[in-house]
């Protein structure tokens, strides 16, 4: 004998989010489920494709249906109903911002792998190179051509690798110019990228965020739907003390931190096979115990990460050491948006009768 719709959303009840620790159907994260012919279509409010936790999630939830007799076919949509809103960016699914309280601490270096990163495992990426007095992005993310221009002026990035690309540099004659604007420029500059810059159907848009908390970040906190904002810190005094501000920045504007990142965590001599804390220590440990946030990653000291010789982002260099590292950084963030999200579909319970994209195999995305 066939189940019912709802006698498979009682099997569904007993599949959890371990992230947020309760089930997928008191959270409201089972918009609609039919079952035709054998077929158990089930809907489902998930919306950071390529999260290894929720493509687990979606791997429990096929077995349930299969050991129901049924042949799963999932889809996933979340929409402006359940608070996600894609009036700004439309086709944008998660805005992802990297910020840092200070300079010099790689910030741009951890956004392009983070975005690279994200598209290797599958994702549609863009990246917006926010930092206009030092658009970096283009440097470890090249393009081979120019951005484009459509019939009603807007502007299409260019793509490196599969990652679209947008950066200030790409409007600066000569690369070793400097970008001399002030506050109501940067402004116009940034606004520009938002309102004229066709992404398409992006899963996520990293935005590379100028160091420190002026205008440029406020006012994208301000325009932009972020998903969740990562923190990049030194484990030296002053830059985690200059994290912290940028932390309480985001928290204030209540935009979700993700986490942070400690890079220059540690050097690995070669030689005598130790690891030395040349920067200190505990920087990213002392800021996560305070704001209870995540240490999502410790990248060390490493030539790999030096954007100057490198011919891409170092994730995508198959040799390097710290390869590994760097995409256990990029599911820990994919994750992260994913387990924010699906809190804030369970803030907005409901269901929705809609149709959504085909949920793939564990080897691909949720």
């Amino acid at each position: 004998m066939t189940l019912t719709e709802a006698e498979l959303e009682d099997r569904l009840a007993e599949v959890t989010d371990p992230q947020n620790d309760d089930d997928i159907v008191s959270m409201g994260l089972v918009n609609d489920i039919r079952i035709d012919d054998g077929t158990a279509s089930v809907s489902l409010a998930f919306n950071a494709p390529y999260s290894p936790a929720e493509i687990d999630i979606g791997n429990a939830i096929r077995d349930t249906v299969e050991e129901a007799g049924l042949e799963p076919d999932l889809t996933a949509r979340v929409g402006e109903e359940i608070g996600f809103d894609e009036s700004i960016l439309p086709g944008v699914k998660n805005v992802i911002a990297v910020a840092s309280g200070k300079g010099g601490v790689g910030k741009t270096t951890v956004a392009a792998n983070l975005a690279a990163g994200l598209n290797d495992r599958g994702a549609r990426v863009g990246i917006l190179d926010a930092d206009v007095h030092g658009p970096n992005v283009p440097r470890i993310l090249p393009t081979e051509d120019e951005p484009g221009v459509t019939p009603n002026e807007d502007i299409v990035p260019p793509r490196s690798d599969g990652v679209m690309v947008m950066s200030t540099d790409h409007l600066m004659p000569d690369n070793d110019d400097p970008a001399v604007m002030r506050g109501p420029m940067v402004n116009n500059v940034m606004m520009k990228f938002i309102d004229e810059v066709q992404w398409g159907r992006l899963d996520y848009l990293v935005v590379d965020l100028p160091p420190g908390t002026g205008d440029a970040s406020l006012n994208l906190l301000q325009t932009l739907p972020v998903a969740g904002v990562v923190i990049v810190t030194t484990p030296q005094e002053m830059a985690v003390a200059d994290a912290r501000k940028g932390l309480k920045l985001f928290d204030e504007h209540d935009t979700p931190v993700l986490g942070v990142v400690e890079n220059m965590s540690g050097y690995h001599c070669p030689n005598c096979e130790e690891t030395h804390e040349v920067f200190g220590s505990g920087g990213a440990d002392e800021i996560s115990e305070d704001y209870d946030v995540p240490t999502l990653s410790k990248l060390p000291v490493h030539p790999d990460f030096d954007s100057a010789e490198s011919d891409g982002p170092t994730i995508r260099d198959e040799d390097s050491e710290i390869r590994d590292d760097l995409f256990s950084f990029v599911d820990s963030v994919s994750d992260r948006v994913g387990a924010i999200n699906r809190r804030t579909v369970a803030e907005h319970v409901g269901t929705a009768d809609v149709e959504g994209e085909t949920i793939p195999t564990d080897a691909e995305s949720v």
